[in-house]
């Protein structure tokens, strides 16, 4: 059984099954071409970012790298439809999506020749990505950070693949070859990580952010916002203990915790301020000591994925 070669690599023509998570605020196109340079699929997250800084970030990935990369298209920002359009002018290569059903833009999408490939938390969503026309789907676990579902990845990932005639990627908790060897087991055919690039040396995170997720332990995650219903997982800091305990006790509302919550991530990237900044970050965190190239981030998760199956 070989990890590198799958209906993966083979649909997006990458030497490793492996994309890089599409993460507001800090994929941006250094890391990304980083990614795609060493094998994998550098995703540019779309977030909510004004178009004219995407387009820009799209053309200093092409101007960094010469192979495929994507873009991850948040379907619940407010330009979602200018973003659509923007990936099929500026000749991209995938599309991941998350929030949201892309159904309404999948025909420009195949016509244009990108390939699309939903991130989704249930099987019911799964099968309907692969109804609209989805290339492959993620299969993401509770485990990951930032937005997450409720199922974890060893119960998903499987479910997912049983249910789908089209390749399943994993995502939430691999951070090295070891769980890369367990989501092929599970019938997975790529994955994707975000967590562990945070730590890479191109990734252009506040040292601050990476020193957090450096010396995270396994206990150090958390997550807040469930009763706002769109719950997130962060690095166990004093903010988001504060807000976890306030919205346990009921002492922040809903309203005030998403006024608390503006523009934290932002503050977290780029300022990493520590009283107001949510660094989101996955449960694996613990498993990640030291900052790498991604290079060897992705050569050393392979070898080890690809010694552990030929056992």
């Amino acid at each position: 059984m070989t990890t590198t070669k799958t209906r993966i690599t083979d649909l997006l023509g990458i030497k490793y099954p492996i994309f890089q998570g599409g993460m507001a605020w800090i994929a941006e196109s250094k890391l990304a071409a980083a990614v795609s340079n060493a094998g994998g699929l550098g995703i540019i997250a779309g977030g909510s970012a004004p178009i004219d800084y995407l387009r820009e970030q799209i053309r200093a990935a092409k101007s960094m790298t010469d192979k495929p990369f994507g873009v991850n298209i948040m379907l619940m920002s407010p330009n979602a439809e200018d973003l659509a359009q923007l990936v099929i002018d500026e000749g991209v290569a995938v599309v991941t999506t998350g929030a949201g059903n892309p159904g309404k833009f999948m025909a420009a999408w195949k016509e244009a020749g990108v390939k699309v490939v939903p991130v989704v938390p249930s099987v019911a969503l799964a099968k309907r990505m692969e109804r609209s026309g989805a290339d492959a789907v993620i299969a993401e676990g509770t485990e990951s950070g930032g937005h997450i579902g409720e199922n974890t990845t060893m119960c998903l990932v499987p479910q997912v693949v049983d249910a789908l005639e089209i390749p399943v990627l994993a995502a939430g908790g691999i951070a090295d070859g070891r769980g890369i060897a367990a989501s092929f087991m599970l019938g997975a055919e790529g994955v994707q990580v975000g967590t562990r690039f945070l730590a890479s040396e191109e990734c252009v995170i506040h040292p601050t952010y990476k020193e957090l997720v450096i010396k995270a332990k396994d206990t150090d995650s958390i997550v807040t916002g469930r009763y706002t219903g769109h719950p997130c997982r962060n690095v166990r800091t004093k903010f988001s203990k504060k807000l976890a305990s306030g919205e346990s006790n009921g002492s922040i509302t809903p309203d005030e915790f998403e006024q608390l919550t503006l523009g934290s991530l932002r503050k977290a990237v780029q300022d990493g301020n520590l009283e107001e900044g949510s660094f989101l970050c996955g449960a694996i965190a613990g498993m990640i000591n030291e900052v790498k190239p991604c290079k060897d981030i992705i050569e050393e998760m392979f070898s080890q994925a690809e010694s552990l199956l030929s056992k």
